[in-house]
């Protein structure tokens, strides 16, 4: 189906229908952090999470003789992951293939039947237009690049079986297609998410990272102006930056140290914006088991607020 016909299609059903998220980003850049907080704000009955990078054509060992990564639209069924998001965004159930990262093998499918709320993450779910198409909003993340390695290293050392060498030369040999394929979403993105110090500042290393977001007119965010109009907000603030095209655009910054009850000044307004009689979820910002982080927590907020407008 084209993608325009697929807009016009959800757009007229006039019954309520599942909607779609996409988070893409590359290797260790924060996706499924991000995806779990969601998750565990709306209950698995509420919400389904997948990621597109189940769509390897080839296990670990068959891509060491290729040319390409995994990163390489090539080394993935895009056709089938085109057709399964068209599937899910119009409420039908999909056979998903399984990549199990822990092992690099290919395994039994599974079912997915979508529910009211769909979270799909990965390396390439907004590589095409028809994909884009199957999203009702897009983020992207894009941590800095010497931050994402450091979190690449640390998961594939401990959760993957690599040795960091090895990880080190996979990020170097990743790297052109990341540049070809990876980042060019970024400009597709509604949301575009950074979490990393903040620039020009030399805070200690255990100095908790900052987030900054970039709010898109592509998709109507939550008027949050009334937020930052008084008082002092040098470790939260609004501002208007121009996008890559030269656009204006909304840029949110929410500081590493910021003080919980400014934190929850900026939540109580979001979560007010959408007249919700129940408490703020406690489980966004969730780092480990004890740790929290209020820029994740409120970056999230603003996802799941995008997610229940959405489905009114």
């Amino acid at each position: 189906m084209p993608d325009k016909e697929l807009r016009m299609k959800r757009a007229g059903t006039g019954t309520p229908r599942t909607v779609m998220l996409a988070i893409a980003g590359d290797s260790a850049a924060g996706k499924t952090t991000l995806t779990r907080g969601l998750v565990d704000a709306l209950g698995a009955d509420r919400i389904t999470s997948l990621c597109v990078d189940d769509y390897h054509r080839y296990d670990r060992q068959e891509r060491k003789g290729l040319p390409f990564t995994a990163l390489h639209p090539d080394c993935n069924y895009i056709q089938i992951m085109e057709q399964h998001l068209q599937l899910l965004a119009m409420g039908s159930p999909i056979l998903k293939p399984v990549y199990d990262h822990s092992t690099g093998e290919l395994t039994r499918p599974e079912l997915v039947e979508p529910t009211e709320f769909v979270i799909v993450e990965g390396l390439l779910p907004l590589h095409s237009k028809l994909s884009r198409a199957c999203f009702d909003i897009t983020v992207y993340l894009d941590p800095p690049e010497e931050i994402r390695r450091e979190w690449k290293v640390t998961r594939d050392t401990s959760k993957r079986g690599y040795g960091s060498d090895q990880v080190l030369a996979e990020l170097d040999k990743r790297e052109p297609e990341s540049a070809e394929f990876i980042r060019p979403q970024r400009s597709d993105a509604d949301i575009v998410v950074r979490f990393g110090p903040i620039e020009g500042r030399q805070d200690p290393p255990d100095t908790p990272l900052s987030a900054e977001l970039l709010l898109r007119p592509t998709i109507r965010h939550p008027d949050l102006t009334g937020v930052f109009a008084d008082g002092d907000r040098s470790a939260m603030h609004l501002t208007l930056l121009r996008d890559d095209d030269g656009r204006p655009i909304d840029a949110l910054h929410v500081h590493g140290y910021v003080p919980p009850e400014d934190s929850q000044t900026l939540e109580k307004a979001i979560w007010s914006e959408l007249g919700a009689e129940s408490d703020l979820p406690g489980s966004l910002g969730q780092l480990g088991e004890n740790g929290r982080s209020e820029p994740l927590a409120i970056t999230q907020l603003l996802l799941l607020y995008h997610l229940l407008e959405a489905s009114r």
